[in-house]
């Protein structure tokens, strides 16, 4: 599955289009005239050039239609990157290799290949320099039984990794704090699967690199279909309008019906009065569980848990509990100093309750363990800021800004012919400014398994 187990998902997870993918459905239009050129030197007359590059022998009549052709696949975005995509562009290897004979029978080529690959969650560094990058995966075989899949590979290993690398900044600036995976709503629903993969593996290199042991957090079923994950999410603005505004009897309402595993956050910012809301929705779900605590029903009260408050105020909008100070500009959204305020709030609510002696402990450390869950606009460096003042934020949700394709993060994935097979030796023959490259956590891949 990832560099994490050593395992590798197969099409039973990817479910690949396959016959379409093999009639180059998914590629570039001039992979397909290619093909054509190919086929067509291969049955006819072979290389009739006069300039080619030295290959130890006359070229004249060679068969270059047939040529067997070392293939690299790689990125150069900047920095670090967070490779993933790899196992599924193995699979359209494994499933899609191989040509139409003249009857138009499929006839799988895939078992010629010679494939080394990383596991997706490695991570490869580019510098700057093209003769230095670090190839994820590289494929040696009949150029023309393979030519079709660079699109689609490139498509996932790009799109995947720039996900992954995205959301590994993310947590970065976040300094080991959860980041819930909120970009479902700003893309297409067939992407769900891919993102959310390509999430839970950047939160496991995460994990491994700074020793943390942060656990994923999706919104969708589809975004954890690849790794079991599951959604999860708590209840959202257009309920409390059905509530008619009134965000504690939502809560209370979602805590009564929806299963105790599911965490009870509350969304506050409906009435842009985000502390008085998220007090009211603290009480009223503590009055629940401490009837049914002191009455002896520990199982039940757990229903009446409030895990967090989560602010989300338009960035457009200045909540009521943040006077105007300053820059104007500086007081819409979710700002550092909501913050400050809601939890010094939810500490010290308890304090105006009128609570038993019995209740008074119960009341307090319940009111301290309520999270703030932060989300609307918030990017790396947003994040970043926040970090730096110390803001006593426990979550955060990040959306749109995990779907950044701009110049620092663009993760485009490239693929060059870097050698070629003639009389059983490998020649150089990539491009100038390009070269074969090695990269120590390429390993053979068994394509027999995928």
């Amino acid at each position: 599955m990832t560099i994490f187990n050593g395992k590798r998902l197969t099409n039973s997870v990817f479910k690949l289009d396959i016959e379409r993918m093999r009639r180059g459905w998914y590629s570039d239009k001039y992979f397909a005239n290619i093909l054509k050129m190919l086929e067509g030197v291969g049955q006819d007359h072979g290389y009739q050039g006069q300039y080619a590059r030295d290959v130890g022998r006359n070229p004249a009549g060679l068969n270059v239609g047939d040529m067997d052709v070392e293939v690299q696949f790689f990125t150069r975005r900047a920095g670090k990157t967070v490779v993933v995509g790899v196992d599924k562009a193995l699979s359209m290897l494994r499933h899609c290799t191989g040509y139409f004979d003249e009857n138009g029978r499929w006839v799988p080529t895939w078992q010629d290949l010679r494939v080394t690959a990383v596991h997706d969650g490695a991570t490869t560094i580019y510098n700057g320099d093209p003769l230095k990058v670090q190839p994820v995966i590289k494929v040696q075989g009949r150029y023309r039984d393979f030519a079709l899949l660079e699109t689609p590979m490139l498509g996932i290993l790009s799109r995947s990794s720039r996900i992954a690398s995205n959301v590994y900044n993310i947590l970065q600036s976040a300094r080991g704090k959860s980041v819930l995976f909120f970009p479902a709503r700003f893309d297409l629903h067939e992407v769900q699967a891919a993102d959310g993969y390509a999430y839970d593996v950047a939160v496991e290199r995460f994990n491994r690199d700074f020793g943390g042991q942060l656990r994923p957090f999706v919104s969708t079923d589809a975004q954890g279909d690849w790794w079991g994950g599951a959604g999860g999410g708590t209840i959202a603005h257009a309920v409390i309008a059905c509530f008619l505004s009134d965000t504690a009897a939502a809560m209370l309402a979602f805590a009564e019906y929806v299963p105790a595993d599911v965490s009870r956050i509350v969304l506050v910012d409906f009435n842009n009065d985000s502390i008085t809301d998220g007090i009211r929705a603290m009480r009223a779900m503590f009055e629940r569980y401490s009837a049914l605590m002191l009455a002896g029903n520990e199982a039940e009260a757990q229903k009446y848990i409030l895990f967090g408050v989560r602010l989300d105020t338009s960035g457009s909008l200045r909540d009521v509990n943040v006077p105007p100070l300053g820059d104007p500009s500086l007081d819409l959204g979710v700002t550092p100093r909501l913050v400050f305020n809601m939890r010094q709030a939810l500490d010290a609510a308890w304090q105006q309750w009128s609570l038993t002696p019995e209740e008074e402990e119960m009341a307090k450390k319940y009111c301290h363990d309520v999270r703030i869950v932060a989300t609307g606009g918030f990017n790396p460096a947003k994040i970043a800021r926040f970090e730096k003042l110390q803001v006593p934020v426990d979550i955060y949700g990040v959306g749109s800004s995990l779907l950044l394709n701009d110049k620092e993060t663009n993760t485009d994935f490239t693929a060059d012919v870097v050698r070629v097979c003639v009389d059983d030796v490998w020649h150089d023959m990539a491009k100038v400014g390009r070269t074969a490259t090695d990269n120590p956590e390429l390993i053979p891949v068994d394509l027999t398994k995928l």
